[in-house]
């Protein structure tokens, strides 16, 4: 079987903004399909955490939109139109809604398969507790798989484009584990990502997990091949119970930095200038060609009620930074975060950041 391309063709990079400046467009993976997974009443993973995101950066868009149309007779100079540059990230916001592509290659390449027919066949008959945390409704096989060609989407984008994207989607992926469902994940979409941009033709593709829970199945689907890495920011104690500092992976791909309760950005700044950074920077440098995923959770905040790290929504554009200082070519795909607000206005600033970035380059 082979994948199906993607049948939209993908937009500039850049948008024009006056005669003589270009602005840059950021490539948001999203589909109102992802709210029809249906965790049930109360569950933390639902899809009013999609609606609160979209509903964030669309209300930014209009602010944006609506502050032009009440703004004077501009000039027309370059520093006029610089200025507007500078504040409009919002309206840069490229909404995507992910292809049709077969992805059950990709996926297969990564999860046994008879985990994968088990979960089709589970969902098919109405759905239920795959565990104590982890739910499927009838939707959820072709959610989780729609899910899975967005990160791949976002991957064919960052690696043309070398320019990042984001995908913005649920269920979630990093516990899910290569014959079972875990955490509130189904299928692995970093694990999956990283493997997809390899046999894309990437040479060496690092992973950043700064989900407040560590990745257990992501390190576990990427920890045996050479030309990945995964770097794992984390509370410990909190589950699923992994990620020792001890591990290192066979290749020494493996770099795990569990914080405790109450950890705040300057104790996560120290661990990145002391080990993460050049983890990054050791494993890409040699690469002729190379890609960052971040498997971007927001549950590490302080408003988060799944975890006691006291981060805050803008703290995540200074991780965001340290990302786009290590490349460009960083695709961001959404894991964990249950305060709403926290949560949107968490991925507003790694997207606003990520925009920033990108005009300085």
């Amino acid at each position: 079987m082979t994948i199906a391309p993607n049948p939209k063709e993908p937009p500039s990079r850049f948008v024009q903004f006056s005669e003589d400046t270009m602005a840059y467009e950021f490539p948001v993976f999203y589909s109102d399909l992802f709210l029809t997974h249906d965790t049930g009443a109360g569950h933390p993973e639902n899809a009013t955490r999609l609606v609160a995101v979209v509903d964030y950066l669309k209300a930014s868009q209009r602010k944006h939109r609506e502050s032009e149309l009440n703004l004077p007779m501009a000039s027309g100079s370059r520093n006029d139109d610089l200025a507007k540059q500078k504040d409009d990230w919002a309206s840069r916001i490229v909404w995507r809604e992910p292809s049709s592509r077969s992805v059950l290659p990709d996926v297969h390449r990564v999860h046994d398969s008879g985990y994968v027919a088990a979960l089709k066949a589970f969902a098919k008959k109405g759905g239920g507790y795959l565990d104590a945390d982890t739910l499927a409704s009838p939707q959820s096989y072709e959610v989780a798989l729609l899910a899975v060609a967005a990160w791949l989407d976002g991957v064919d984008v960052v690696i043309e484009q070398q320019s990042p994207a984001f995908a913005l989607v649920r269920p979630p992926g990093h516990h899910a584990e290569r014959d079972r469902p875990m955490g509130f994940c189904l299928l692995s979409n970093a694990a999956i990502a990283a493997h997809y941009a390899l046999a894309s033709g990437v040479e060496r593709v690092a992973i950043l997990d700064w989900d407040v829970h560590h990745g257990n199945g992501t390190q576990a689907l990427i920890e045996e091949n050479p030309n990945l890495a995964y770097c794992s920011f984390h509370q410990s104690p909190a589950y699923p119970g992994t990620g020792a500092a001890t591990e290192r992976g066979r290749y020494q791909n493996v770099l795990n930095l569990p914080v405790p309760p109450g950890s705040v950005l300057a104790d996560y700044q120290m661990l990145w200038e002391e080990q993460a950074q050049a983890f990054f920077s050791d494993f890409l440098a040699s690469a002729k060609s190379s890609l960052l995923i971040v498997s971007a959770g927001y549950d590490a905040n302080q408003a988060d009620p799944l975890a006691g790290v006291s981060l805050h929504p803008e703290d995540y554009g200074w991780f965001t930074q340290q990302c786009m200082k290590l490349t460009p070519a960083v695709l961001f795909g959404l894991e964990g975060g249950y305060d709403f607000t926290a949560l949107a206005e968490s991925v507003a600033a790694t997207i606003r950041v990520a925009i920033e970035a990108m005009d300085k380059s």
